[in-house]
Parts: structure tokens; sequence; C-alpha cells
């Protein structure tokens, strides 16, 4: 089966977390377990532009930005999407210290409308990043289609708020990385719909192996899977001209 692994990183995270990789060591893992391609972004956009040119086909670049950066950012979003070919924009309120539906973040959501691609919102850790917050923001700006990386995480209260809330918006979707309940991941896929909830391994914070597994015994069939792991990554960030 095809896979694209919808949200990974590559850098060195310190702190609590004390975790890296290459991109290099990244594409080893990818090739490991069969993933032809990651959705990639880092700290440093510059490190993610390199690895797209050194691995050509198979990265697809997210814009990292800081809206307290302000115009600065939204300039930086939109350089690395019109000029680099990043697919979308990454968020993470906890790391940064903003709530979801801010008006802080409004100009990145704006930058975003104006170049028809989505957002990738870090999700599950109050007070920043909550479903709800996140959901407000999609409720403003509804022609932004907008994923939840982690569809709550960890905690079954925001993993259920997470679906709920990408049931009543349409631009809502779910990515399954790191998240543990697997029955969770059928529910999302019947409940939100088949073409709003994809895979992601979140490396280096979580391992293929792991998240390939959980998705493997979530009660989907072969057909279904193909859509999480491959198709709905797809049509999302349009990628099917380049593959």
């Amino acid at each position: 089966m095809k896979i694209i692994d919808a949200h990974a990183h590559i850098g060195y995270f310190g702190g609590f977390f004390n975790v890296g990789i290459t991109a290099d060591e990244l594409v080893r893992q990818m090739d490991e377990y069969n993933i032809e391609k990651a959705v990639l972004c880092a700290l440093n956009n510059e490190d993610t532009k390199a690895a797209m040119h050194k691995y050509p086909g198979r990265f697809v670049g997210l814009a990292w930005v800081n809206p307290w950066d302000g115009a600065k950012a939204v300039e930086e979003a939109m350089r690395y999407i019109e000029t680099e070919g990043f697919k979308g924009i990454k968020l993470h309120p906890l790391l940064h210290a903003f709530v979801a539906n801010d008006d802080v973040v409004y100009p990145i959501a704006e930058a975003a409308s104006k170049t028809h691609v989505p957002l990738f919102i870090h999700s599950g850790h109050p007070p920043f990043s909550l479903p709800w917050s996140i959901a407000q923001l999609a409720e403003l700006f509804p022609n932004v289609k907008m994923v939840m990386i982690h569809m709550g995480h960890g905690h079954g209260v925001y993993i259920q708020a997470a679906i709920d809330m990408a049931k009543k918006y349409p631009n809502l979707y779910l990515e399954t990385s790191g998240m543990p309940m697997h029955t969770k991941i059928k529910e999302g896929y019947e409940v939100v719909g088949h073409d709003r909830i994809m895979f992601g391994t979140d490396a280096p914070f979580r391992h293929p192996s792991v998240e390939i597994q959980r998705c493997r015994v979530s009660g989907l069939n072969e057909a279904q899977l193909e859509d999480l792991f491959y198709n709905n990554i797809v049509k999302l960030l349009v990628l099917g001209s380049d593959l």
C-alpha cells in the first residue's frame, strides 16, 4: 500500500523533547517503512527548502511561521509558497504561545486564503491549541482548509472534540499522529468524512512503526486505509501532478 506521511519534521528539538532527525535520516526511515513522500516542516524554513532540493519528490514543504512576527511571518509564508513551491502553512499555538483563534492569527489565515493552501495547526494542548479554538478559526475563515494535527492528541476529551468540531465545520481535517486511540481513527473516517482524515508520523517525535500499526488496527478496510494513508493528502495538497 502506498503511504504519504502528512506531518513530519527535521531538526533537533531540545528541552524535555530531546529528539532530532536529519533529512538524510528521515529519508532512510521513510524507505524502511515504504513511505514515498513526507509533508515536511522545520523551525527554519530554509532547512525544509534544502531537504526538498536534496531529495526531489520526497518532501512537500510547509512554511512554519510564528504569527507574533506579524508582517514578517506573512511575508515569509507567502514567499515560500509562491517562490519555493511549499504547499501549506504550519502553525504551533503551544510552541509560540498564541490561541488558535486569536486575531494575531488572522493575517496568516488570510495569506492561506490568498494562496489557496491549507493551514496545519497543532492541536490538543491547553490553553493554546484546543480543538474548539481551532474550530472557531475555521468558522471565521470558511474558505481556508485547516488540518488539526494530532486530532486532539492524547486526551480523550480533546480527541472527541476534534472529531465533533471537524464534523461541524467542513473545512476542518484530521491528522492521526500521536493520537493513541486507534478506534477514533475509524470514527473520524466515518463521522467526519472519508476524505478528511489522514495519516502522519510526527517524526522525530513518533516512530512510523507505531503510527502505521495504529492505523492498520483501526478497523478500516484496505480501500479505506488507502484513503487514510495516501488519497486524502494527495487531494488536499493537490499532489497528483508531481507524483
